[in-house]
Formats: structure tokens, C-alpha cells, sequence
């Protein structure tokens, strides 16, 4: 379908538009500020309607000149996307913020493995208790703990979790029941969603009056933990390396009731999912969780 004016006019207006003058406009443009007002001036006589006020020095946009820019941004910002799908120059870039300790304990020590598998490819990760609000395009997307936040978002859940009690060896062998916990020190996770009464309900037993160390990470109160601080109450996944390196026990396993959930959910916004660095991404992530997260919503 061809355009009323020439598509080279339709930048000239953008960048004019923009920056609310023709000598910047053709600044950016690598043009002549006589080219950009030439063809603004044709683009008007086109589409017989005034665009912008001319005051002096510098300009601005007549209502017809603020209705057009708001779709001409638009249909830029969606031909740059485009473009940037399926442009195969330059290193595949994946912008992510994760919860701070899914990315310290499970995602940082693979992220060598997956770049050795994806060459090419660099990854930028921010980590914060904040979502990211994707109001200025700064991330692709975020793995969130906790109940998803914001509108238009495609949310993927992450795999179940089991949380239990975790302590090094030697604290271990002094526990045999869950009442035997209620004579340990016990570290608190402020921000779980799984806490100790929880735990201790699920027993069928009284929480003790919180005492000892609190944390507000995962990452620290399993740190705490396998230096011999107290018992935490933590997921199996996010401790997975110090179970795997006998710093860690679960001295219950089999011997309690412990809590299962989905702690964690990837989230993008809809108009991001053709990227194909976060496709290749999340493709990577389910075959590490040995999950099908419904891959079908990037295709």
C-alpha cells in the first residue's frame, strides 16, 4: 500500500516532531535544516493540513501535527522492533532482572554454561526485590518471586519448589523429629512467602517465638546455614548446590511435612516475545528446570 507522501518526509516530521525544531531534526537526519523544512512543507501540502507553527527559531505542532505524531511513534518504535528481531549482526543481547536470590544461588553459576552453549549471545542482568515495570524498554524481561505485577504481561511459572529445613551435618544429627526444631535456632526469612508457623502448622506444632538471625534474602540465610549458624526453612532449589556439596542437610527428609509451591514466574511484556534472544533464553531455562513452561506463547 503505497504512502501519501514519501516515507523520507514521515521521518523528517518524526525527528521534527520530536525534538520541536527543524535545525535539530536535521542534526540527527545527517540533513540540511532547508531539506527537513522542504519536505515537512510538502508533506502539508499533501495531506492539505497545517503541521506545525513556525514561531521564530523554532516550532511547534498544530493539534493535526500532535494527533500524527502520536501514530507515526508508534509505527517507528513497532519498524525498530522489527528490525531488531531479525537483525543477525552484533551479539544476541538479553536484558534480564531476576529476584536477587534466584540469581546468586541457581542462575549465576549456570549462566558459563549457557553463553558456552550460545555463542555470541551476552547477557545483562540487574537483580532486585523491585519488578521491573518495562515502561522504558531497559529490561526483556524479569524472573519475579511472588504473585506477577503489571498489565499486558505473558507469565510463565517457574518449577514447583519444596521448602524444608536445612542445616550443616553436624546440627543434623541432634535432629530426629519436627519438635526437636523447637529447641534450634531458627533463621527467619523476612521476605518468603513459606515461613516457619506455616511449616510448623503444616506439623501440627506451635511456632516458637521467632528468636535468633533474620535475613531478608534467601541467599544469606542459606549461607548462614551452612556456616553453622541455625536451621533455615528453605527451598531445595535455591540451596541445590550446598545439598549437592554435603554443606547442607535436610534432617527431616521423610520424617516431616514439607511445603511445595511456584515461588518464582517469568514475566516479559507481549511485545516482546518474538525477541529472539529471549526465546533462545527461555528455551535454555526450561530444559535446565526440566519444565514445559508453554513455549508456544513465544512463537
Amino acid at each position: 500500500m503505497s504512502l501519501p507522501v514519501p516515507l523520507s518526509a514521515v521521518r523528517s516530521f518524526e525527528a521534527a516532531a520530536r525534538r520541536r525544531s527543524f535545525k535539530a531534526a536535521a542534526a540527527e537526519l545527517n540533513l540540511t535544516a532547508s531539506a527537513v523544512s522542504h519536505a515537512i512543507r510538502k508533506m502539508e501540502e499533501a495531506l492539505g493540513v497545517a503541521l506545525f507553527e513556525r514561531a521564530g527559531q523554532g516550532v511547534t505542532l498544530t493539534p493535526a501535527g500532535e494527533a500524527l505524531l502520536e501514530h507515526v511513534g508508534r509505527a517507528f518504535e513497532e519498524l525498530h522492533r522489527g528490525l531488531d528481531l531479525v537483525a543477525a549482526r552484533g551479539p544476541q543481547l538479553l536484558r534480564l532482572h531476576c529476584a536477587p536470590s534466584f540469581a546468586a544461588q541457581w542462575l549465576t553459576p549456570r549462566l558459563a554454561r549457557f553463553l558456552a552453549d550460545h555463542p555470541g549471545f551476552e547477557v545483562r542482568l540487574a537483580a532486585g526485590m523491585d519488578y521491573a515495570r518495562f515502561t522504558t524498554d531497559e529490561f526483556d524481561a524479569d524472573i519475579v518471586y511472588g504473585p506477577p505485577r503489571g498489565e499486558g504481561l505473558v507469565v510463565v511459572p517457574l518449577c514447583t519448589e519444596t521448602v524444608m529445613p536445612l542445616c550443616d551435618p553436624v546440627r543434623a544429627a541432634r535432629i530426629r523429629t519436627p519438635a526437636d526444631l523447637l529447641d534450634q535456632v531458627l533463621i527467619q526469612s523476612d521476605n518468603k512467602l513459606v515461613r516457619w508457623p506455616l511449616w510448623f502448622a503444616r506439623n501440627d506444632l506451635p511456632a516458637p517465638r521467632p528468636l535468633g538471625v533474620r535475613f531478608d534474602r534467601s541467599f544469606l540465610a542459606i549461607a548462614a546455614a551452612a556456616d553453622g549458624l541455625g536451621v533455615a526453612l528453605e527451598s531445595t532449589l535455591l540451596a541445590e548446590r550446598e545439598i549437592a556439596s554435603g554443606r547442607l542437610v535436610a534432617p527431616l527428609l521423610g520424617r516431616a511435612r514439607d511445603v511445595t509451591y511456584v515461588g518464582h514466574h517469568l514475566v516479559f511484556p507481549a511485545a516482546t516475545r518474538r525477541r529472539a534472544p529471549l526465546r533462545t533464553f527461555t528455551r535454555w531455562l526450561a530444559g535446565e528446570l526440566g519444565i514445559d513452561p508453554g513455549l508456544a506463547e513465544l512463537v
